[in-house]
């Protein structure tokens, strides 16, 4: 990127030319704030909160009787639209509900169970928390040449983020999905950090398995459900292991024993959260109608400029760049380096500019393409710059 987008006037040139620029007035931000991380919470769509009143007044209206008026079909049908607008993912593999653990656990407890006798995991130490805590942390490396070393006959699931919370560095999916099929494993891929920033093809990339969260880039709220893809030849073959009542074939028959349900709602466990569907379903709309291609495209403008910001005006304050170079292998969030990480973190919040701290010494600068400007990116290093700077 030119050094002359290194003044703060050649960012917000640069958001006058942004053909996304009208969805920022979509959300609700604080103008006082420099919010840099949707990469963890997404904003508040403007839309999701007149759409939370009407789904409070049908309850107040209609009570009960909405279960048949649409709410039990929100799960499939969320996951529907989620497919489309973000995943890659033809109608019937996709359903929402539960946390990421607990769909991810349901997917490695059914991958297990249909490879009975293989006896290895593969993942890196690096993945998120929530899922080596899972698997007890075995590991492995990202890289195709790493999962080819490690992957054989012996293995039975192999799973790694799609796009690395901590980097940002992208897998090559279409790559490590080729591999561990010809080894008869399968493959679980979490797109927690990738759905609504980086495009996905996962009906495309024979990708088998896939959970993910909804607060971030699909600004779903707080704690929103995540969803689970399964390819659609492998659903009768696998078994989630949490049964539950809307799981069944036939939930209101209330008879004895399990007989899971068809396609994706044998996935399903309990009653769906509606209020928190009708949150996913409205950030899902607006990715849709941006497009993930547009989204993509600002995404990298959008890391491009913090890493061209970072190494004119950070470098020789002892920051370093920790993500990808190359932006074909980087999300939509920038790793900087340093030592004082924790302490500058919590200075920048005080500040105003909301980034997040990754152990050891990380400063993640997370860009959501709808709702952050170019000019946040400017004032956010600016901040780390002025704090960095000798006084």
């Amino acid at each position: 990127m030119s050094t002359a987008v290194l003044s703060r006037d050649a960012a917000a040139e640069l958001d006058a030319r942004d053909p996304l620029r009208e969805f920022r007035e979509r959300f609700v931000i604080d103008p006082e704030i420099v919010y840099l991380d949707g990469n963890s919470l997404g904003c508040l769509p403007v839309a999701t909160v007149a759409r939370l009143e009407r789904v409070v007044a049908q309850w107040g209206g209609r009570g009960v009787r909405g279960w048949d008026e649409g709410w039990l079909e929100l799960p499939i049908g969320v996951g529907d639209r989620l497919g489309a607008a973000a995943l890659g993912a033809a109608p019937g593999q996709v359903a929402v509900g539960d946390s990421t653990t607990v769909c991810f656990y349901k997917l490695v407890s059914a991958a297990l169970d249909a490879r009975p006798g293989r006896t290895r995991i593969v993942t890196d130490l690096d993945n998120f928390p929530t899922d080596r805590y899972v698997l007890g942390d075995r590991a492995g490396g990202r890289e195709p040449s790493d999962v080819a070393r490690h992957v054989g006959s012996d293995t039975a699931l192999v799973t790694f983020s799609h796009v690395s919370y901590r980097s940002a560095h992208i897998a090559d999916m279409a790559a490590i999905d080729a591999i561990v099929d010809d080894a008869g494993a399968l493959m679980l891929w979490d797109l927690s950090h990738s759905a609504g920033s980086v495009p996905l093809s996962l009906d495309r990339d024979h990708a088998p398995l896939a959970v993910g969260c909804t607060y971030k880039y699909l600004n779903g709220g707080p704690g929103a459900p995540a969803y689970m893809y399964v390819r659609r030849e492998l659903q009768a073959e696998l078994r989630q292991p949490i049964w539950g009542w809307l799981g069944r074939r036939d939930p209101f028959e209330m008879a004895p024993g399990y007989e899971p349900a068809p396609g994706m709602r044998g996935f399903l466990s309990g009653t769906p959260p509606v209020l928190a569907l009708a949150a996913i379903d409205e950030g899902v709309r607006i990715v849709g109608e941006a497009g993930i291609e547009r989204i993509r495209a600002k995404g990298i403008a959008l890391t491009e400029l913090a890493i061209a910001l970072a190494d004119g005006c950070l470098g020789e304050l002892g920051v370093r760049v920790a993500s990808p170079r190359d932006p074909a292998r980087r999300g939509a969030h920038v790793a900087l380096a340093h030592p004082n990480a924790r302490e500058l973190c919590a200075a920048l919040i005080e500040r105003g500019v909301i980034p997040d701290f990754r152990r050891p010494d990380v400063i993640r600068f997370g860009f959501s393409p709808l709702s952050t400007r170019f000019v946040d990116v400017w004032d956010g290093v600016d901040a780390l710059r002025e704090l960095l700077s000798p006084t």
